[in-house]
């Protein structure tokens, strides 16, 4: 394998309906930074039926170049015709890096083509830069539950593949005056042993914010005591029409759902206002919610790693403190 025969950044671009998911835009806006270091550009590669009108999106988002492959087989994604159509382009193209989005799709697919390329997958990474010297890419991960992290290179093969967290990278600021060359990729799609036929797609709407898309979030942690205590957090999230989050202690406690749970081996959240109610602050919590606009924190053990982080913080007993913080804001919301 010749490496410097690979060039460019290559971002899988997920969407369903028509509809980009966000982590795409977050990716795109990643590949920039390490796009710049490279000297190289980025694009976005683009898979479904009748998607012709998501390039203009892509390119306001910072993508160089838009890659579509508009086929009926693809209206909804299967693995194994997406795992060829990503092959073919790798194949032909040669990109140099390639990045998905960790999500339920990104995680099927980006195993599949990586082991059909003869190539490494770095899995649900939460940080990427450009060695300085060699410039390969660096590829972190929470390792061992999450008790350390893990920074992987892929030297010897192209191209260097991984999948990362949604809400762990920043998109770039939208320019709808912002162009990309868009080309469309011509594929006859095999069906082999490997095809599923999809038989009924059932949607389901679900009253719930995932925490991830929540503007405020109030979390607790181990602190709180027992699953019983959070009903004083779930009342002033009532109020402040937030959602509820927690560390991983109170999920493995069964004091809450693994899909509330914030940190590096939960979910990576960017709220504008981050609660942080008896949660000390340990480093893999932190991880997963430090990027919050405005953190305010409730501990009674002072020294709390917590308070090195949030933009205000309270020194005392979270249940003698939370009902007073609920009842104020029900004045002032009411006056409001």
């Amino acid at each position: 394998m010749n490496l410097q025969d690979y060039k460019g950044i290559f971002v899988f671009t997920q969407q369903v309906d028509c509809k980009i998911t966000g982590v795409s835009f977050e990716l795109i806006g990643k590949a920039k930074e390490l796009a710049s270091e490279l000297e190289t550009d980025v694009t976005a590669v683009v898979l479904g039926a009748g998607i012709n009108t998501l390039a203009e999106e892509l390119a306001a988002f910072g993508a160089d170049k838009v890659i579509i492959v508009d086929n009926p087989e693809l209206k909804d994604y299967t693995t194994e015709p997406y795992t060829q159509v990503m092959y073919e382009i790798i194949e032909h193209y040669k990109p140099e890096i390639v990045l998905y989005g960790a999500t339920a799709i990104g995680r099927d697919l980006a195993p599949r083509v990586s082991a059909r390329v003869h190539t490494g997958l770095t899995a649900d990474c939460t940080k990427l830069e450009i060695d300085t010297e060699t410039k390969d890419l660096r590829m972190t991960r929470p390792a061992f539950g999450g008790n350390i992290m893990a920074t992987i290179v892929s030297p010897r093969h192209r191209p260097q593949m991984a999948t990362v967290r949604p809400g762990v990278m920043q998109k770039r600021k939208k320019d709808p005056d912002a162009k990309a060359l868009v080309e469309e990729f011509k594929i006859d799609l095999k069906p082999n042993q490997n095809y599923v036929e999809v038989v009924e797609i059932v949607k389901k709407v679900s009253d719930k914010i995932d925490i991830m898309d929540a503007k405020i979030l109030v979390s607790g942690g181990r602190g709180v005591g027992c699953k019983e205590n959070f009903k004083l957090l779930q009342e002033f999230a009532e109020v402040l029409n937030a959602s509820l989050s927690s560390s991983r202690a109170c999920v493995d406690a069964g004091w809450t759902e693994k899909e509330q749970q914030v940190g590096q081996t939960g979910k990576t959240v960017r709220p504008n206002v981050y609660f942080a109610i008896g949660i000390s602050g340990a480093i893999q919590h932190l991880a997963g919610m430090e990027e919050s606009d405005i953190i305010i924190a409730i501990n009674k053990d002072e020294s709390a790693p917590i308070f090195d982080v949030a933009d205000y913080g309270i020194v005392g007993d979270y249940q003698k403190i939370l009902p007073i913080l609920t009842e104020k804001m029900k004045i002032e919301l009411a006056v409001k």
